[in-house]
């Protein structure tokens, strides 16, 4: 076994990629290695490509899968060979991925870190995706880094008990009656949260009624942690998917810098975010209602339907795209005539880094659709296609023509 801990190593920290558990550090790890060589970019996307392991998992053992699976078990212990039945997919995948590293140890060689003679003069750096971060504000100003934080109960207050899944998931969970409909409101203490995702990071929470919130990069929301009296508030910036728990009795009201919208059950997305001209409401089902902050003006939106505000109108575009306005929410970035500044703007917050510009860079439109999963070298490929230019230094991309 030590004779291969260098890749297992390696190994293991693409096995958490895979998985979206790599910690702060083990990103910068990861990042490191990938950016020490342009080869080590290139093995680390036939690494992360499952069709590609599996097709090396069958030249492991001449098309014998089995015997494959007990070379994995018998060089990375990193599952029973009774386990390999239920080892399905993705997890196949990133077990492959660790056996695939240890089959390439004289490739690997090659380019392990001391070996300087064999980095390019000109390294082409990139840039990892982001993942499930997030911060959790409590009541009493403590905060919990999710990302470093164990799975199961992370805190409790009052009659609630907070929990985080292992699908990046926190969990409101009233476990006493609060009779909150016999007490009168002004006797009730309500603890308030906030989770707050940084740039790279994304994740979701289910309220204490049952509502979903999915959260976007640089966005945050503010919440109770018992929807007393006879109605639901909360509180947004930057963007973020909700499915409104239904409650005909306790409308559901999200607040942003520019506006207020009113549910009662649905499903929306509403992108908020301060660098951007417009606040965007994009109704997927049900019906909601939106009102400006600045001018009063209230309207109504039907599945389908979009609320554009800007500082002095709201108006409703009809038809809108629903794939594009979810499309962060479904793992895609999705450009359908889109011009590149609020291009740069998605990557910006997506991948953690500042945008310059140099020179007369054109307002050009993009059209095109990519994981969010990808380095960020893969979707300059797209976008260079109008003579486009991207470098990175360091955590800043640099944009001219």
């Amino acid at each position: 076994m030590s004779n291969y801990k260098p890749y297992f190593d390696l190994g293991s920290l693409i096995a958490k990629y895979l998985r979206n558990e790599l910690t702060a550090q083990e990103k910068n790890e990861l990042e490191q290695w990938l950016q020490s060589d342009e080869r080590n970019q290139e093995l680390f996307r036939k690494l992360i490509d499952e069709a590609n392991i599996n097709n090396e998992l069958e030249l492991l053992s001449a098309t014998n899968k089995d015997k494959a699976w007990k070379n994995i078990v018998k060089k990375t212990g990193f599952k029973s060979a009774e386990d390999k039945p239920k080892i399905t997919g993705r997890l196949l995948g990133y077990a492959a991925a660790i056996a695939v590293l240890l089959a390439l140890g004289i490739t690997l060689s090659k380019y392990k870190k001391g070996d300087e003679q064999k980095v390019l003069a000109h390294q082409q750096k990139d840039l990892l995706p982001g993942g499930s971060k997030a911060v959790l504000t409590l009541a009493d100003g403590s905060q919990i880094i999710l990302d470093d934080t164990k799975n199961g109960k992370i805190a409790s207050q009052r009659n609630v008990i907070i929990n985080k899944t292992q699908s990046g998931k926190v969990i409101y969970d009233v476990t006493a009656s609060s009779q909150a409909d016999q007490v009168p409101v002004v006797a009730q203490l309500v603890a308030m949260n906030t989770l707050t995702t940084p740039r790279g990071g994304q994740y979701e929470v289910v309220l204490p009624d049952g509502t979903r919130v999915w959260l976007n990069a640089a966005s945050s929301l503010k919440y109770p942690t018992a929807f007393t009296g006879n109605e639901r508030k909360v509180e947004l910036t930057g963007e973020a998917y909700f499915e409104v728990s239904k409650n005909a009795l306790k409308p559901f009201f999200v607040k942003t810098a520019t506006q207020t919208v009113t549910v009662l059950g649905t499903h929306f997305n509403i992108n908020s975010y301060a660098d951007e001209a417009v606040t965007k409401t994009t109704l997927l089902e049900g019906s909601v209602k939106v009102m400006s902050s600045t001018s009063g003006a209230t309207i109504k939106l039907k599945p389908g339907e979009q609320s554009i505000n800007t500082i002095n109108a709201i108006n409703v575009k009809e038809g809108a795209d629903l794939d594009e306005a979810v499309s962060w929410k479904n793992g895609k970035f999705l450009f359908r005539n889109t011009e590149l500044r609020p291009i740069m703007r998605q990557l910006s917050r997506w991948y953690d880094v500042d945008v310059e510009y140099q020179g007369n860079v054109a307002q050009k439109h993009y059209r095109g659709r990519i994981s969010r999963d990808v380095p960020v070298s893969e979707i300059f490929e797209i976008l260079k296609t109008s003579g486009i230019n991207f470098t990175i230094n360091g955590r800043k991309i640099i944009v001219k023509s």
